[in-house]
């Protein structure tokens, strides 16, 4: 008799995976959340936002890229789904969202319980991260999709906002000053350039000791990207934002420029911000264009927020003298502190991005 297993997909190692995740989803739970797992959608209640004038809800879907391939190539899975989380939530928080609940989804060729259970722990630290309740996923097993060693991550997030205090960029004006926010490396964006330059053309190993990196070349370019949920939303408690932009696939080439109003440019200097050593490796190169540079990879600025230029100074102390009380794992720490630049200004003599 002909059995579905006997197809590729294996329904009892797919039970098994919820059963290993299930502790890790619960953990990420708040008082908002209703029901239990195993329901056919996620429940989560707005009581805690009844003080809102107009509550708006936002939301924001990615991915992780082909990032995911150094993690198969690597086998090391438990670290991606942060950057799962991040690039998400990232997006939300640039309009001043307070992300509420993810969703996420993973494709594989072939469903192995452990994996999964990586996977999703990454996932669900992200979560805590950024203060939001994992409540719903979906993992298919898909043989002839992808092969065995292969998966494909996307996640989804929904945050709230007061429709008044919405961030919009559209109060930005000329002589406001750009504050750079630090990233935690190369974040979940330009992979494929990334493989490019250290596997194809220096023929670099993942597992090469870098000295200068203070680790192994896949051990750095697997760094996750940095949340900044909890910092952008305290920082709206005490200063004015006026706009944010989260620094992605486009560098701050074409990110910065989505948030300010037409007429307005931006003049950057590139040498104001201490540079991650993965970038100082990639320059050192001498190979690649340096607005190239800065329109393919983050370069070391995660996040940009423009604010009045008399408030500049007190923001940048703020994130600098700030105190993370969020406790995830020891070996997270270092993602969880941030690091202010004062980078750039905007100008009303040119559009787009100068670098200075």
């Amino acid at each position: 008799m002909l059995t579905y297993k006997q197809s590729g997909v294996d329904i009892d190692e797919g039970n098994r995976a919820v059963d290993l995740i299930k502790g890790k989803i619960k953990s990420t739970y708040d008082n908002n959340v209703i029901g239990d797992l195993g329901n056919f959608s996620g429940l989560y209640s707005l009581k805690d936002f009844t003080s809102m004038k107009e509550p708006v809800l936002l939301s924001s879907t990615d991915g992780v890229g082909t990032k995911l391939k150094l993690a198969q190539m690597m086998d090391k899975h438990d670290t991606v789904g942060i950057d799962l989380v991040a690039m998400c939530v990232n997006d939300l928080i640039c309009q001043g969202a307070k992300p509420l609940f993810f969703l996420d989804y993973i494709a594989t060729g072939n469903l192995v319980a452990e994996q999964v259970e990586q996977i999703v722990g990454g996932i669900a630290d992200g979560c805590k991260m950024a203060e939001c309740a994992l409540i719903g996923g979906e993992t298919a097993e898909m043989p002839g999709m992808y092969s065995d060693d292969e998966y494909d991550l996307a996640g989804f997030s929904v945050g709230i906002a007061d429709k008044e205090k919405i961030v919009s960029g559209q109060n930005v004006k000329c002589g406001d000053v750009l504050i750079g926010i630090s990233s935690s490396g190369v974040h979940s964006n330009g992979y494929s350039f990334i493989r490019k330059i250290f596997l194809d053309t220096y023929n670099y190993k993942l597992d090469q000791y870098i000295e200068e990196l203070g680790m192994t070349l896949g051990e750095a370019l697997l760094t996750p990207t940095k949340i900044y949920v909890k910092l952008v939303l305290e920082l709206m408690k005490h200063h004015e934002i006026k706009a944010i932009a989260h620094i992605t696939g486009g560098g701050v080439i074409e990110n910065i420029p989505r948030v300010i109003p037409k007429g307005l440019g931006i003049d950057i200097n590139k040498n104001s911000w201490d540079k991650p050593a993965i970038f100082n490796m990639i320059e050192g190169f001498n190979a690649i264009d340096e607005r190239e540079l800065h329109k393919s990879f983050n370069m070391g600025i995660g996040l940009v927020l423009i604010v009045n230029k008399e408030d500049a100074a007190n923001v940048s102390n703020f994130i600098n003298n700030r105190e993370n009380d969020i406790s995830i794992d020891s070996k997270y720490d270092e993602l969880l502190k941030d690091k202010a630049y004062i980078i750039g200004n905007v100008v009303d003599t040119h559009e787009g991005v100068n670098l200075c």
